[in-house]
């Protein structure tokens, strides 16, 4: 009877901690970056017309009670985007540049515009965000880095400012939807 109880508590220490199930996509409860333990704050879809496109989880030092917050948390930060459909790294790409221009001012997009550049070139390198891939936009606390499975794709991308531009794709006055926003936020907003 002592060894039953051992294994079952072992399984249990072996089975990831999920934070939530998105259209069938398990997101985990936590992450790690740059030394940093992460906590999933929140998950959500995003659709488009009658298409699911990608399950998210945003990840950040502690929970955060709404958008404002959580775009301007300091630390270590995490975008995990796993792609429900194939998207080509254009559409993709001007997916998230319109989520940025609609944002911020003409001025601010302006000054953001080489590392959007920046951004569309590793997104070129990528081809294609493949149904079943995870793309990763993390920041480590002096650069945006993008990741398709798990692998490095372009090349760092400076400042605090453009990750926070990148956030306001999802959390700004302007979100891509409104839906996915308060699932990424909590409903405490």
């Amino acid at each position: 009877m002592k060894a039953h109880k051992v294994f079952l508590v072992s399984l249990l220490i072996a089975l990831p901690a999920w934070g939530a199930e998105v259209a069938g996509v398990r997101i985990d409860e936590q992450s790690s970056l740059a030394g940093a333990n992460l906590v999933l704050n929140g998950a959500g879809l995003r659709k488009l017309i009658f298409f699911n496109v990608y399950a998210m989880g945003l990840y950040l030092p502690k929970k955060a009670a709404n958008a404002a917050e959580a775009v301007a948390m300091e630390g270590p930060k995490r975008v995990s985007l796993h792609m429900l459909r194939d998207v080509g790294a254009a559409r993709f790409t001007k997916a998230l540049t319109e989520g940025i221009e609609q944002n911020h001012s003409e001025a601010e997009v302006k000054a953001l515009q080489p590392r959007i550049d920046a951004l569309v070139a590793a997104m070129a390198e990528v081809g294609e965000a493949k149904k079943g891939s995870t793309i990763t936009l993390d920041w480590n606390g002096s650069a945006t880095l993008i990741g398709v499975d798990g692998k490095p794709a372009g090349k760092p991308i400076d400042g605090a400012d453009f990750y926070r531009a990148l956030l306001r794709i999802w959390l700004g006055e302007h979100p891509v939807q409104e839906d996915l926003k308060k699932a990424l936020v909590g409903a405490a907003q």
